[in-house]
């Protein structure tokens, strides 16, 4: 049996076992195709806004010292606090209340510190959330009013004026016998109690260039964040200066200012890089590991202490017919074992998964690992770096 395929006018015989092998070959042909198509991990990729910090985009502190009235008994005892008291006499001295030379008994009063971040770009007569704490020794700041509080930046400018009831999250309360606290009653927040007042000027549209910083630098991702820039605009408008830091300049024929050039390259995916680092937290014992830390083969043991010690004491008889009295003799049996130890093998180049489940294989609590981990290190047989907090 013979096929026949025509094309046109013009026809040819083809063999049935060369047209399999020809449908054969074009499937592994396509099978081979959707192989080798790169896969980019889905953890490791992210938005170019969410990896770095813009030049000129940020916030500035801003840091007060203030009064709250209107607290039930729970503010500052004058005559323990005495910034507390100056501070009252000074208010009321320009409200024209003259109290100087006066016993001032209060105690609805508490002095505080009011801290503030003010936003990139806040316009004048905009609002900000500020938070209060008690500088003194309050009790509680609850039902408390912040009076007209100026918040200054660092370069001694007051930016905000902050003023308004506090909000705290604990509270307290207590009768003759027993106190019940919960949260921290001296902390609070008011929700848009400051009012700008004064604008820190940059015109980020004026630019012609600025940095992009990366928030986890690495020299990778700044390569691959510079080059994603370039391929989307066509034009070499992005270039990494180092690990940290990737130069955008405004081309030539760009339709429109930095902020275009921004708000067009800032939802581009990069696949980001991270060195290989172990985090240890000895206080609460927490490791943490990247996905890129490798231990060569290294075999591990961990012997395990176990002290047994238990009191019988006997009671000791005396002779009959002498002047002895009875009395209990201590004893006590030591038992220290030394031989309950483990041994196990961790092989070279195995993944992070293998590694904990090597480690696990142990039976070994956290600190123990974080020993394990710095002998490893020590040795040389592991590729990471160990980041101890």
């Amino acid at each position: 049996m013979k096929n026949i395929i025509q094309t046109g006018e013009c026809s040819r015989q083809v063999p049935t076992g060369f047209h399999r092998l020809a449908r054969l070959g074009l499937a592994v042909l396509v099978s081979f195709t959707l192989v080798v198509v790169p896969v980019v991990p889905a953890s490791a990729a992210a938005r170019i806004k969410d990896i770095v910090d813009i030049e000129g985009v940020r916030e500035n502190q801003l840091i007060g010292y203030g009064l709250v009235v209107g607290l039930n008994g729970t503010g500052d005892s004058l005559n323990n606090s005495p910034f507390t008291r100056q501070s009252l006499q000074a208010m009321l001295e320009r409200l024209g209340v003259n109290t100087l030379g006066e016993t001032v008994r209060t105690a609805n009063v508490a002095a505080v510190m009011v801290t503030a971040n003010l936003p990139a770009f806040a316009a004048q007569g905009s609002r900000i959330d500020v938070s209060v704490a008690a500088l003194g020794d309050s009790d509680s700041l609850q039902g408390g009013t912040l009076l007209v509080t100026p918040l200054l930046g660092a370069d001694g400018e007051v930016y905000a004026i902050a003023q308004g009831s506090v909000a705290i999250n604990g509270f307290k309360a207590q009768g003759d016998a027993a106190t019940v606290i919960s949260g921290v009653p001296t902390t609070g927040r008011i929700s848009a109690g400051a009012l700008v007042e004064r604008e820190v000027m940059f015109d980020l549209g004026a630019q012609r260039s600025l940095r992009l910083s990366l928030r986890n630098p690495d020299f990778t991702t700044s390569r691959r964040l510079a080059l994603a820039v370039n391929d989307f605009i066509g034009a070499p408008v992005a270039t990494p200066q180092d690990s940290a830091t990737v130069l955008l300049t405004l081309p030539p024929n760009f339709n429109g200012n930095i902020v275009d050039l921004i708000t067009d390259i800032e939802q581009l995916i990069v696949e980001t890089d991270q060195p290989a680092k172990i985090v240890i937290d000895e206080n609460s014992g927490i490791i943490v590991m990247g996905r890129n830390v490798r231990v060569s083969t290294v075999a591990i043991a961990q012997s395990n202490l176990t002290v047994t010690i238990a009191e019988s004491p006997e009671i000791s008889q005396p002779n009959p017919l002498t002047l002895g009295a009875t009395a209990a003799v201590p004893r006590t049996d030591l038992n220290v074992d030394t031989t309950n130890s483990n041994l196990a093998m961790v092989r070279g180049g195995v993944t992070l998964a293998q590694l904990v489940d090597g480690l696990n294989a142990l039976g070994i609590g956290p600190r123990e690992l974080i020993s394990i981990l710095q002998a490893i290190k020590a040795t040389g047989a592991l590729q990471a770096e160990i980041e101890v907090l």
